[in-house]
């Protein structure tokens, strides 16, 4: 079990640090964002339970078991003793086992329960204050002067536009908003959003999950790009970034703690709409690399 303790320990380091590095550092995720996208969920994932599952069999190996061990322990959890074979070390293994596995779990409950908060108080403000757009009864359009496109998630679904927005841009760049902001819908990026905005807010002294939230936030946002690509064209699209600028996307998850884009994310968004052939029909514009 001491093997198996450490191959997982070593996965565990690699998967916390040169890993995620090197994935943040690539330039083919943006070619390729939903690769990219399945890549970190899978890196978070296993990152956790091999350092998890490092801790549970070094504190288990004088039992052989992981069962061994609880069996071995619990009549002598309120005595005070440890059994045979166990020592300080083992105990403080699984003591750190239990308690990041409570701790990530009770992190992603809070944080889902923000969002869940934030969601519904997005849903009342939008029912109050809007008004829905012509011929699109869930795409709702608030008075304010400010040009603002973002989406609410849930069982009701809701993109939200501004009038500032709707004056701001012609019909295709509007399109193009609205086709951008319901593939975030359409594709249930609020879920892998919350996850990663979690496991920040779980270590938030570990560089590496801001890196990934920054990374997961800006995968999502191109993910959300090919959509609307798909169905208006690049260069609307393009267009409407151009003259919006990241004060065009504020989104429920960014108001309620997570990475909100910036202009970093909006050049990087911006380079997949250029064509490689500049006397190239914007109409055939498909994303690339940077």
């Amino acid at each position: 079990m001491i093997a198996w303790a450490l191959a997982l320990g070593v996965l565990a380091v690699a998967l916390a640090w040169p890993v995620p590095v090197t994935l943040s550092a690539a330039h083919w995720p943006a070619a390729r964002p939903a690769v990219a996208l399945a890549l970190w969920q899978l890196i978070a994932l296993a990152g956790g339970l091999s350092m998890i599952g490092s801790l549970l069999l070094l504190g288990s190996a004088p039992a052989g078991s992981i069962v061994g061990a609880a069996e071995a322990l619990l009549p002598h959890f309120f005595d005070g003793d440890l059994p045979p074979g166990f020592g300080v070390a083992h105990l403080a293994a699984l003591t750190l086992a239990v308690g990041l596995a409570v701790h990530l779990s009770l992190n992603l409950g809070l944080t889902v329960a923000r969002a869940e908060r934030e969601r519904r108080r997005q849903h009342h403000l939008i029912a109050v204050l809007s008004d829905p757009l012509p011929d699109s009864p869930q795409t709702r359009v608030l008075p304010h002067p400010v040009p603002l496109a973002y989406c609410v998630p849930g069982v009701r679904t809701a993109t939200v536009l501004t009038d500032g927005l709707v004056s701001a841009l012609d019909d295709r760049e509007l399109a193009a908003v609205v086709a951008h902001e319901r593939s975030h819908l359409d594709q249930l990026h609020h879920l892998v959003l919350v996850a990663f905005r979690a496991w920040h807010s779980a270590l938030p002294w570990f560089p590496i999950a801001n890196r990934a939230e920054r990374s997961v936030t800006l995968l999502t946002e191109m993910l959300a790009d090919d959509g609307a690509i798909r169905e208006v064209g690049a260069d609307p699209l393009r267009r409407a970034l151009a003259r919006l600028g990241t004060a065009g996307e504020p989104g429920a998850y960014a108001d309620s703690g997570g990475v909100a884009p910036d202009a970093m994310m909006l050049e990087a968004r911006l380079a997949r709409l250029v064509p490689a052939d500049p006397q190239a029909d914007p109409r055939d514009i498909r994303p690339h690399a940077a």
